[in-house]
């Protein structure tokens, strides 16, 4: 089981780091659309990566919503609202036609979202990852 949390956790950094660098890169529509997706996928890599430490500890989280009230329980998060509206916003890109409502869930993510990614990336490397 370790080596699968160590993958995930893995899996986990990197996606955060690149929706950083996305985010800080991005100016021009295409750049915050790839940020979108980035962060798209951070987000998915993040409850999946709960749902094993979880499973691990014992929780079981079938859905991301379910990992998300879990892990907060369980303290590895301490916003719940924050990535809750997380969640949200994952949702609604999934079917995002607006160049105004992409323009403000970019400003979300670059502005908030990506320090509680990095932050919740950092606490399960500490808590979780063994070499």
């Amino acid at each position: 089981m370790q080596k699968e949390i160590n993958h995930a956790i893995k899996k986990l950094n990197d996606a955060v780091n690149r929706l950083r660098e996305g985010c800080d890169q991005a100016k021009e529509d295409l750049e915050i659309d790839g940020a979108i997706t980035r962060f798209e996928f951070t987000f998915e890599l993040l409850w999946k990566c709960l749902k094993i430490i979880l499973e691990n500890e014992g929780m079981i989280c079938k859905s991301p919503l379910d990992c998300l009230k879990e892990a907060f329980k369980f303290d590895l998060i301490e916003d719940e609202d924050i990535y809750l509206d997380m969640l949200r916003d994952r949702n609604k890109t999934s079917h995002l036609y607006s160049k105004e409502e992409a323009a403000k869930i970019f400003q979300r993510v670059k502005e908030n979202y990506c320090l509680h990614l990095e932050k919740i990336s950092q606490e399960v490397t500490e808590r979780y990852y063994m070499d």
